[in-house]
């Protein structure tokens, strides 16, 4: 196939082909269940770059993925055959302390803006993985430890400049571009590439998080004391449900090396004094396998999982929205945490109250917003050839437990899982995205994502 060439003049990144020695490299995403061949990956330096690798997709009639961190579950940051719109050169982060405000580049990963905006004892709320990209995980809405305090991360996006499928350049904000300002909070890569967000920041510099651990038998009991205990729980408290297996690493008591556990990994904003009186419940739920709460700089909460969970494993995800966590959901999880196939395979229950529950669902197009729950189970592993054990392990949970679900999924945390699941993951805002859609990129210029058809 050949691809016209970009102008000799004027691209000031880097252009890498599948001849160049850099490629195999330049083409990897995180899940290395992903293995595409693009034609061409441009790393873009400037948002120039990214309105003249838009223009030559069109003009080469090639399909466009945009890629910021990589992390994208399905990979929709590389397209077989087609051209990957780089953006991480684009690193540049400011932080005006005095406003609290950070504008950040659209190829920087969260690791990256925690320790910009810690220098100033600051932050922004996003996920609980600081490798991830700041430009997939906000536009499909982000939660995380902040969350309950502070809201979702697009609940604190205060604009956004944009390449849009023309190769034009616009701001997206509450007050230029109010409608295109809805639709990326929350609707994903579909309306244009972001090569600068700009956040609301706040006041976050150490707080006291860590781990809690019981034996998998427990699971039923530690997740009924939680589901009860969020419900009333101050917003300083955050804690997120999982079940997994102790990995054999350093920190960890050997004798819980590889015994698989039901875990929460508790995230308290304010003093010392007020996260023991907070999780004294927890405590006395019965003496934990390991109680590793302590003082931490946000930053090391934040990073805590990123070498246990490096680029290059195998993972397939299943996720939904959950409502109300009922009895019969719980003894499910009790079941499937048992037959986790391998040490990196989980669930997590992220909770979504709080501060989400303060904006409307129609106010953003993330739209599920009278959930309690966020709820991913993921089969990973770094063997290629339980790939697919890891997918029926994930299949299998998720439709044990989506009977018990709100019906929509998160849109950063989906596989490639067709129309009707974009759909229902938009459920009533599904519509006004798509209109969104017509006006700025009616011929799907940007359709290499969790698609949204133009009106």
């Amino acid at each position: 196939m050949t691809i016209t060439p970009l102008a000799p003049t004027g691209f000031e990144g880097e252009l890498i082909r599948p001849e160049d020695p850099d490629y195999d490299d330049a083409r990897s995403v995180y899940n290395a269940m992903i293995d595409r061949r693009p034609a061409l990956i441009a790393r873009c330096a400037t948002p120039e770059d990214v309105a003249r690798t838009i223009r030559l997709a069109r003009q080469s009639d090639l399909p466009l993925s945009v890629r910021g961190g990589g992390h994208n579950g399905p990979g929709f940051g590389v397209v077989d055959a087609g051209i990957v719109c780089d953006l991480s050169l684009m690193k540049d982060i400011e932080v005006d302390a005095a406003t609290r405000t950070v504008r950040v580049g659209g190829g920087c990963t969260w690791g990256e803006v925690d320790r910009a905006t810690h220098e100033h004892g600051l932050a922004i709320p996003s996920g609980i993985i600081a490798t991830t990209g700041v430009g997939g995980l906000t536009l499909g809405g982000g939660h995380g430890y902040l969350t309950r305090k502070h809201g979702m991360t697009v609940d604190n996006l205060l604009s956004a400049d944009m390449v849009l499928a023309d190769g034009m350049h616009a701001r997206a904000s509450a007050t230029e571009n109010p409608d295109l300002f809805w639709a990326i909070r929350g609707g994903g890569g579909n309306f244009g590439v972001v090569t600068s967000f700009e956040f609301r920041a706040h006041p976050v510099s150490t707080v006291v998080g860590g781990p809690m651990m019981w034996p998998i038998e427990s699971t039923a009991e530690v997740m009924s004391f939680y589901r009860d205990l969020m419900a009333d729980a101050p917003r300083d408290l955050y804690g997120w449900f999982g079940l997994g297996t102790v990995p054999p690493a350093p920190g960890f008591p050997e004798a819980l090396h590889m015994r698989k556990v039901a875990l929460i990994i508790w995230c308290h904003l304010g003093t010392p004094e007020e996260a023991n009186a907070a999780l004294a419940p927890v405590r006395r739920l019965g003496p934990p396998l390991l109680d590793g709460v302590a003082e931490v700089p946000y930053p090391g909460l934040q990073a805590a999982f990123d070498e246990l969970y490096p680029k290059g494993l195998q993972w397939y995800w299943r996720h939904d929205f959950v409502r109300e966590l009922s009895d019969e959901a719980i003894e499910r999880h009790q079941e499937f945490g048992l037959k986790l196939p391998t040490m990196h395979s989980t669930m997590h229950l992220y909770p979504i109250d709080g501060a989400v529950h303060d904006v409307g669902s129609e106010e953003t197009a993330f739209g599920y917003r009278d959930c309690k729950f966020s709820q991913v189970i993921v089969g990973v592993d770094a063997d290629p050839a339980k790939a697919a054990e890891l997918r029926s392990f994930a299949v299998d949970y998720w439709e044990a437990l989506h009977p018990h679900s709100a019906g929509g999924s998160y849109v950063n945390m989906m596989m490639d899982e067709g129309v009707e699941r974009v759909r229902a993951s938009y459920a009533g805002n599904y519509d006004r995205l798509a209109e969104v859609k017509a006006a700025y990129d009616p011929g799907n210029v940007f359709r290499v994502n969790q698609n949204i058809a133009p009106a």
